[in-house]
């Protein structure tokens, strides 16, 4: 029983670890957004689309880069 809550627990934290270039941009993408919402006053839709939009083209990239990883590895 320990043995599956153990290889639970690593898919768990390796879905938000696997790909660290992923989780830093976002993780950099939400602080730049939060210190324009609180020190530029930036409006909140303007902010969420922000978050939005970088969200998609972090993920695009990553999506992108492991790709052209698995075509090089052929």
């Amino acid at each position: 029983m320990m043995s599956i809550l153990k290889v639970a627990l690593k898919e768990f934290f390796g879905m938000f670890i696997d790909d660290g270039a992923l989780a830093l941009a976002a993780l950099l993408l939400i602080a730049i957004v939060g210190v324009l919402v609180k020190f530029a006053h930036v409006d909140a839709l303007l902010a969420a689309a922000l978050l939005l939009f970088g969200c998609l083209l972090i993920l695009a990239e990553s999506v992108g880069r492991a790709a052209r990883q698995k075509f090089q590895r052929k």
